[in-house]
């Protein structure tokens, strides 16, 4: 029990008798709040209410970690152009660590404010940290900010899937704020998309991840791009492991990697490219020279990342190994895994779309009904036919090859911790079709 005479109690006692508590309001003036993040050093901000269609998909998880969310406070922050565009990565790194910082601070201080007028809210992380015990498992960040600052007006996701903003363009980091009150006014998407589809975002990625038709190949961009992040950190680790001695373990990392490693752990996970986001021309204030010289703006933007030397880091078999070879004379390819293994099968299934190589399902025309047993059971049915990958519930149309398998085996085949001819002894694995189909499988989806 607490005790009347305590000194917190009898302090706050006497405060609230002087100057009582502000009450918090039903609903903020939505021009109030906007104004309130913008001081705070927002470049852009927008309101979106927690009913919004647009969050269907991640309303629940929302709700499970601030349940008062009735408002989501979307917030842009502007990044410096050059920075970005240089062939440096230290100096495009460095940029986005500050601005990220930024998008941090701002939402933190939005939030100290409206605690001052007795509203309840919380600021997410604008990137990393994000909710690591959950990494491969289910999704490990709380809010999507994109899909808020679209709904928000903030801008809409160009073929490189990132938000372009109407005047900053793909120069932009975001952040989200939720809050327990609503706003008198909310914010509506834009009527039209930034993203001008000029496909320089297509020609200059290193690993083949846009395609001209607006397909995006994530498990390309991952590999590469995120290389010290997460799944590439888990797969150097390993290869520390499995190395005999130093001599080995240089055989498989050269100092500059090694050290590039060191670099991140010490002042922030590095990105090996964003070349989609330095050669976009989007954008109203970014666009002029651009259309005042567009050969000029190819040669000096888009060619030196280009011709650029570098590795690039392609899972075996990807297309983005095969894309490397066939575009980019000047860069050279180390195959390395992407620490993409499911450790559940709700993730798994999810996932295939994300991990999907089209370029490897060339010809293969199949469909596979999975039966999980065990600790997790489901019934899936995966379609590959024309170079796209289809996943849905249940058992749909006639199979062409049926796996059954448990769950918990299965997991870890996926993790090359199993053997497919003893899950196949042992009945953890049952086909029921050609098992050359269950290869062909696997090399759609290579990690």
């Amino acid at each position: 029990m607490i005790r009347a005479e305590h000194p917190t109690v009898r302090a706050y006692a006497e405060r609230a008798a002087r100057t009582p508590a502000p009450v918090a309001p039903a609903t903020l003036d939505a021009d109030w709040l906007r104004r309130l993040a913008r001081d705070a050093g927002a470049d852009d901000v927008g309101l979106v209410e927690i009913g919004r269609r647009a969050l269907d998909d991640q309303r629940d998880d929302i709700l499970r970690f601030f349940p008062p969310t009735r408002t989501l406070v979307s917030l842009v922050c502007r990044m410096n152009r050059e920075p970005i565009r240089s062939q440096a990565r230290s100096v495009a790194n460095l940029e986005f660590h500050h601005t990220g910082e930024q998008v941090n601070a701002v939402a933190k201080t939005v939030v100290a404010a409206l605690e001052r007028h007795g509203v309840r809210a919380v600021n997410p992380a604008m990137g990393f940290p994000m909710e690591m015990d959950r990494f491969n498992a289910e999704k490990i960040w709380v809010v999507s900010h994109k899909p808020v600052a679209v709904a928000a007006g903030l801008g809409h996701l160009g073929i490189h899937r990132n938000v372009i903003h109407p005047r900053f363009g793909s120069f932009i980091l975001l952040g989200t704020v939720l809050l327990d009150a609503e706003a008198t006014a909310y914010d509506q998407p834009l009527a039209y998309n930034p993203c001008l589809e000029c496909k320089l975002c297509v020609a200059a990625c290193p690993t083949g991840a846009i395609a001209p038709d607006g397909q995006f190949n994530f498990a390309a961009c991952y590999t590469h791009n995120y290389r010290e992040f997460m799944g590439g950190f888990t797969d150097w680790v390993e290869q520390v492991a499995d190395s005999r001695n130093a001599q080995a373990y240089r055989a498989k990392v050269t100092d500059a990697e090694s050290t590039s490693l060191w670099q991140s752990l010490s002042f922030g996970a590095n990105y090996k490219a964003a070349y989609c986001l330095a050669v976009c021309p989007a954008g109203e204030d970014v666009i002029g020279p651009y259309l005042q010289d567009k050969a000029g703006h190819l040669n000096s933007t888009v060619r030196p990342l280009q011709q650029k030397a570098e590795t690039v880091y392609v899972v075996a078999g990807s297309d983005a190994e095969t894309h490397v070879a066939r575009r980019f004379p000047t860069k050279t390819t180390k195959r390395v895994g992407n620490g993409l293994r499911p450790r559940s099968i709700a993730f798994f299934l999810g996932n295939l779309p994300h991990v999907f190589q089209p370029g490897q399902a060339t010809g293969l025309d199949a469909t596979y009904h999975f039966t999980f047993t065990g600790a997790e059971e489901h019934k899936a049915t995966v379609v590959i036919r024309d170079k796209t990958v289809r996943v849905t519930a249940g058992h749909v149309g006639t199979a062409t090859l049926r796996v059954t398998a448990d769950s918990q085996w299965w997991l870890g085949f996926l993790a090359r911790e199993r053997s497919l001819l003893w899950g196949l002894v042992t009945r953890k694995l049952r086909l029921k079709g050609s098992p050359q189909l269950l290869r062909a499988f696997g090399t759609c989806f290579p990690s």
